[in-house]
């Protein structure tokens, strides 16, 4: 492609002038005369071709039954547009793309607040002051984390009670996870449904994942930082309404959640509100 050639070499919209997400399934992402489509009913006699517009949008889920080209993947990296490829509802993510973000903001900020202990110890308060309703005076991480185990376990309680489930603790096994009762099972899937949203904030922004303030170990630290926000507000509000309805319901656990999942992360606009919250985490304002 030559230099300059029909202005392409500035055609890319900033993601802060774009759409936010576009969900596609059981189809092919291709690219005919050069633009994105997404052809469905490929193996029958009228199949219907769908134009994507891939520079106006931010992220595209793909769902199950779908396959994409190379060609497409060429065209969405030329365009720094993502692509995820998820889960039925699109409420797990498999893998993603990596995003080439407009800006490096957030990420440097994220790095400055992490580098300084002080200052990472700060974030953190304020992130358990989100979560708890109020800020604490500690300033020992431990202490912090063992305040909030004990909050924790409280909300699980309540939960319970409003939901009418009897509660016997919050009790998981690595080894065997369907073991535990179907409350706890539901909430490890919604846990899981929660971080895969909580990962397409993180990458949207293009924050750093490894570079967690509470948690520190994973690959993912950073995204279970803000999985973790919302876990009183979304995934326990999944969790024991999926586990409500499994009373009635012969549906599988797992199934139950992903459906619940869906609908509170459309009604709430969960991954929106993500990444307003990283924003306000690592304080873009100042």
């Amino acid at each position: 492609m030559l230099k300059g050639r029909l202005g392409l070499e500035t055609a890319r919209i900033p993601h802060a002038d774009r759409h936010g997400l576009i969900w596609l399934e059981r189809g092919e992402l291709c690219v005919i005369d050069g633009c994105l489509n997404f052809l469905t009913g490929k193996d029958s006699l009228t199949p219907n071709s769908i134009q994507v517009p891939h520079q106006a949008v931010s992220m595209i889920l793909l769902g199950p039954g779908s396959t994409v080209t190379h060609d497409a993947l060429r065209l969405l990296a030329r365009h720094g547009t993502l692509m995820a490829a998820v889960g039925k509802d699109g409420v797990r993510s498999y893998t993603a793309m990596p995003l080439l973000p407009d800006r490096s903001d957030i990420a440097r900020r994220q790095a400055e607040l992490w580098g300084s202990p002080r200052r990472r110890i700060s974030v953190a308060r304020h992130m358990y002051a989100l979560r708890l309703g109020e800020v604490l005076p500690h300033r020992d991480l431990d202490t912090l984390r063992g305040i909030e185990g004990a909050r924790v376990k409280a909300t699980y309680r309540l939960m319970a009670e409003r939901y009418g489930i009897e509660w016997k603790g919050r009790r998981y096994d690595r080894s065997n996870p369907s073991a535990a009762d179907i409350p706890n099972q539901a909430i490890n899937h919604a846990a899981t449904a929660v971080q895969a949203a909580a990962a397409i904030a993180v990458q949207s922004v293009a924050a750093i994942p490894q570079l967690g303030f509470i948690h520190e170990d994973s690959g993912q630290s950073f995204v279970l930082d803000i999985a973790d926000l919302f876990r009183d507000s979304v995934t326990l509000q999944i969790a024991f309404a999926a586990a409500k309805k499994s009373e009635a319901d012969s549906q599988t656990i797992d199934r139950l959640v992903r459906r619940e999942a869906a609908t509170v992360f459309r009604k709430q606009r969960v991954i929106p509100s993500m990444i307003d919250s990283i924003k306000k985490v690592i304080r873009m304002e100042e």
